[in-house]
């Protein structure tokens, strides 16, 4: 009994491994788990009480719990059996693609990576590139939104700077879930959109599985209260106008919608405009392509090293100007409920003709109030007053008398424009000048013109304030 107990050290070591293993599975990762949580709902309720527009629950729900509850949807469940009996596939197999489908939409929220890293990120990429400003807001319509509401703002889309100027501008008002096109799909980013609780969708896709998935997913976020923003033009305007709706998204956060249910869901129309978009003449280079011809978009790795070290040599010797004015203004607030109640309809009895014609006209609405707001800067209108009358030679004096008229005209219809330094002699110098810097007008004898190889690219930003001057008679580029 007193016999000393001999095992070879290869033992002692596998027992010492194992056990080491059983502490940090039944001890330490627990407590760890427990930790972690705690901290998380810590920075959720504090989060919470600065926020305007609430966090829902939802955000904080693992990612493996929504795509569990997502899957076991009645309506995917049908969908998976559908697809299986039209492929002539096993069940199994529909089921993995929908698995496969709904672990790509589904996010991974994460508060960290929003208000830590997402926000801090987009204002210094925001402010590095623009003067960003806040143009049209109304605080009191903001608060008047019920607390269980969910909130969608609703985007024009210029460019792809858009997720992160929007995302900055509203950080003090809620972190907002967005679609994010295919193009995002690369390791590393795509990762970090996740934690952003975006998700992503395949754009024109024909496959009823996918479309299912995604849009049981957005109903379900919807119905949860998520805040979220869309933007239903479905692309990046390729000329600079404003484009009608393409209902997609919004069609399935709405479609089930109960009109004297507990929660409403609250529009808020949110108008963007640049002095430059980082991506103009890709885009025209886009839209100039023939009919039934899919775009081609080039990069030139020469151009791009050319254009940085350009922009660095003008930062070291202070003569760089970073792209002008960026400015957000945001819309009255809709209800749903008022919408369809002044209309006496609800969507979920209507015949599908009626209600697509009902959800086309709350599309149509909801550009018209997005158009509203749409700021309008300086270099739109600098390119309007030159491309008006043919685009001939005007003096400054001939030039500041035109953008003073047009000014004059926005604001008496209670439109926004942004005057820099509230003086509008310099709002048309900042305009003029950026325009000189890109070449895209001419100055000679005191006078000044479009360039006639750049004057679809005033066009462009014409185009961007067309929709606020329909009674006059559009603008054409010069030949």
């Amino acid at each position: 009994m007193g016999l000393p107990v001999v095992m070879p050290r290869w033992t002692l070591v596998i027992l010492a491994v194992l056990s080491s293993i059983a502490i940090v599975d039944r001890i330490v990762r627990p407590l760890a788990g427990w930790f972690v949580r705690r901290r998380a709902e810590h920075a959720f309720e504090r989060l919470n009480a600065e926020l305007r527009l609430k966090l829902q629950s939802f955000k904080m729900t693992r990612r493996r719990v929504l795509i569990e509850r997502l899957l076991h949807d009645p309506e995917v469940v049908f969908a998976v059996e559908t697809y299986a009996r039209e492929q002539n596939i096993p069940l199994k197999a529909a089921n993995r693609k929908a698995m496969a489908y709904a672990r790509e939409i589904v996010p991974a929220f994460s508060t960290y990576a929003y208000f830590r890293i997402g926000t801090r990120l987009a204002r210094w990429i925001s402010r590095s590139l623009y003067r960003v400003r806040l143009g049209v807001i109304d605080p009191g319509a903001m608060d008047g939104v019920p607390p269980n509401a969910s909130v969608i703002f609703v985007i024009n889309h210029r460019s792809n700077i858009d997720y992160i100027l929007v995302t900055f501008v509203a950080a003090t008002a809620s972190a907002l879930s967005y679609a994010v096109g295919e193009w995002a799909q690369v390791f590393g980013l795509r990762e970090l959109i996740r934690t952003m609780g975006a998700y992503f969708i395949r754009r024109n896709s024909n496959d009823q599985l996918y479309r299912k998935v995604l849009a049981r997913y957005v109903d379900m976020a919807t119905k949860a209260g998520v805040v979220q923003a869309v933007f239903p033009e479905g692309g990046l305007s390729r000329d600079g106008l404003l484009k009608p709706a393409k209902l997609g998204l919004i069609t399935y956060m709405i479609s089930d919608f109960d009109p004297h249910g507990p929660r409403d869901i609250v529009f808020i129309p949110v108008g963007l405009n640049y002095d430059r978009v980082l991506e103009d003449r890709i885009l025209l280079a886009a839209a100039a392509t023939p009919a039934g011809t899919a775009p081609r978009f080039t990069f030139s790795t020469a151009t791009f090293l050319r254009y940085q070290l350009r922009t660095l040599w003008l930062r070291l010797t202070g003569r760089w100007h970073r792209y002008g004015y960026a400015c957000v203004s945001f819309g009255r607030p809709l209800s749903l409920k008022d919408f369809l109640n002044s209309r006496n309809h609800d969507l979920r009895s209507l015949p599908p003709p009626e209600r697509r014609a009902e959800i086309d006209a709350l599309g149509e609405y909801l550009m018209r109030e997005v158009g509203r707001v749409v700021p309008a800067l300086p270099v739109p209108l600098a390119a309007r007053a030159l491309l008006a009358e043919g685009g001939k030679p005007l003096t400054a004096f001939e030039l500041k008398g035109r953008i003073q008229r047009l000014i004059e005209d926005l604001e008496a219809r209670g439109h926004y424009v942004h005057i820099p330094r509230g003086d509008r002699d310099y709002a048309v110098e900042t305009g003029l000048r950026a325009l000189r810097e890109r070449h895209l007008v001419t100055l000679a004898d005191g006078s000044y013109a479009p360039n006639p190889a750049e004057t679809h690219v005033l066009q462009y930003y014409a185009n961007s304030l067309a929709h606020l001057f329909p009674a006059a008679a559009p603008v054409q580029a010069v030949a």
